[in-house]
């Protein structure tokens, strides 16, 4: 595997964590002492909205700012448009990034009236941005040292 698809691949477990909202599993694309940098792109400025230091941050993260999915809901995050440089055990990944909400709709107890087929439910993005990491080989896997992540949305967070 080249190495620009190795580090393409830690942002998709990164995001596939996410989703799952699994703390251990996004922690553990993090170095040790890896950073989240959490910003608003407020028509060119960048407004910071928070930080978080060193993988148990990261991991209790996932629980204390992320809503949990709703019965029969889900996220999908996706990213685009990767743009990767590899200098010897340092690299920079630069890709932009959509979030869809998913909600599946509940089964009728009768079941599902006649002639309906297809997905049932809504798929609708509520989140869009730019995920740039900085990622440093440690003993031969890339990992995140520095994830720094720029909302187009503005954003609100508990305690704010």
């Amino acid at each position: 595997m080249s190495e620009e698809r190795a580090v393409q691949q830690v942002l998709a477990r990164y995001v596939r964590g996410t989703d799952a909202r699994d703390g251990a599993a996004v922690a553990d694309v993090f170095t040790e002492d890896g950073r989240v940098e959490i910003s608003y792109n407020n028509s060119g400025k960048s407004e910071p909205l928070g930080e978080l230091v060193g993988r148990d941050a990261i991991a209790a993260a996932m629980s204390q700012m992320m809503k949990p999915h709703p019965p029969r809901g889900w996220s999908h995050h996706t990213t685009h448009d990767h743009i990767i440089e590899v200098n010897g055990d340092d690299a920079t990944l630069d890709a932009q990034f959509v979030v869809f909400e998913v909600h599946g709709r509940e089964r009728p107890t009768t079941g599902w009236p006649e002639g309906t087929f297809g997905a049932q439910g809504t798929v609708q993005p509520f989140e869009a941005g730019y995920y740039r990491p900085i990622l440093r080989r440690v003993d031969g896997v890339w990992k995140i040292a520095a994830m720094r992540i720029t909302h187009s949305l503005p954003m609100a967070f508990p305690g704010q």
